[in-house]
């Protein structure tokens, strides 16, 4: 899968394996045995560079970091021509090992896996807490995961496309209360390449081309439970790296066209929108809810179908994102396509690991 993307995306940037200079792999997880997977994967590819090769890894961020890496080769002057790829088959391996290599091993190992929390669970006191504070029914939370299969029906890479009601979503087997089977994410298979470069390079291809324009990062020095109180529903890692984003971009947040958050979980979409600064505190779900977030609302969010439905190998979706901005900014999203997209923000962030990284991507022809 792999190199069926990387041959696919050199062929629509018009470069050849001599005009790549670095080359950026988000770690594959838990689903090859395969040491050094970097290094691995270029020999697989037939790529040589002088600037770097390297492999990150960043919990749901990887893919993130990886494109983050490539723009930060191509600023400091190493590299002209990046290769950014992810890949990760989580089909591959059974689901106990998943459990224990990428779920289970999340939280403190000493003093919280051992009880057996894992990511979801924690999500789902975060919906129990969002719903109580706020006074939010569940179906109006769950309408999230029925927005994002809409979207998803019109993107040909999505894993799930079938039309999904809000009574289906509510009668679902749960998985951890009040989250059900449609309001967390399936495993998922994929892969992502994409192409960095100087300006000056994308100018000579004669194509249009996604322009860098912000980048904004926070870390809380937190690790799931902080060591003095504070709220569950404070996801301010990310209010503080899209600020930063957007200073650098010299916009605000009115001027962004759409949003492609990594959101595993519908109330993590939700606690995003609202840590964004698109609506009040409380008031996201309902925004959901009255189509705000949907393609011809205000703040159009995961027009590809977001990880509930586009699909999610984790360390691909920020990859994934990345592509659907460029497809909305320059106008290729077809039948999602937002009208008048030219600004696009994608966001990867941790949720209870209390980091976010942001970057804004304008169009340029």
């Amino acid at each position: 899968m792999a190199a069926q993307v990387v041959r696919e995306a050199a062929t629509m940037a018009g470069v050849s394996r001599p005009d790549i200079d670095a080359v950026v792999v988000a770690h594959p997880g838990d689903h090859t045995r395969q040491g050094y997977f970097h290094t691995f994967l270029c020999s697989s590819l037939g790529i040589a560079a002088k600037g770097n090769v390297i492999q990150v890894l960043g919990n749901g961020m990887t893919g993130g970091h990886a494109f983050d890496q490539a723009v930060q080769l191509i600023e400091s002057g190493r590299a002209e021509c990046v290769l950014a790829v992810g890949v990760h088959f989580e089909s591959g391996i059974p689901t106990a090992q998943h459990l224990d290599y990428s779920i289970r091993l999340t939280g403190d190992v000493d003093f919280q896996s051992i009880f057996g929390p894992v990511p979801i669970s924690w999500y789902a006191m975060d919906a129990h807490r969002y719903m109580f504070e706020y006074d939010v029914p569940r179906d109006t939370t769950a309408v999230v995961a029925v927005k994002n299969r809409e979207h998803a029906r019109f993107n040909p890479l999505a894993q799930f496309r079938d039309p999904l009601t809000l009574d289906a979503v509510l009668s679902a087997r749960p998985i951890v209360e009040p989250l059900g089977l449609f309001e967390v994410p399936a495993r998922s298979d994929g892969a992502v390449a994409l192409i960095v470069s100087t300006e000056a390079r994308a100018k000579l291809t004669g194509q249009p081309y996604a322009r860098i324009r912000g980048r904004g990062f926070d870390h809380e020095g937190i690790h799931q439970i902080a060591d003095v109180p504070t709220s569950a529903l404070d996801y301010s890692a990310l209010t503080r790296a899209a600020h930063r984003a957007l200073t650098t971009a010299g916009t605000e947040l009115a001027d962004i066209s759409t949003f492609q958050l990594y959101a595993p979980c519908t109330i993590v979409e939700i606690l995003a929108t609202e840590a964004l600064g698109l609506f009040a505190r409380g008031s996201g779900a309902a925004a959901a809810a009255n189509d705000a977030t949907s393609i011809g609302g205000r703040y159009p969010v995961n027009t590809c179908g977001g990880c509930l439905s586009r699909g999610h190998p984790p360390e691909v979706s920020p990859l994934y994102d990345v592509v659907e901005a460029c497809s909305q900014i320059l106008g290729r999203a077809e039948r999602r396509q937002v009208e008048g997209a030219r600004l696009a923000m994608c966001v990867s962030e941790l949720g209870k690991y209390n980091a976010a990284l942001v970057h804004i991507l304008e169009a340029h022809s």
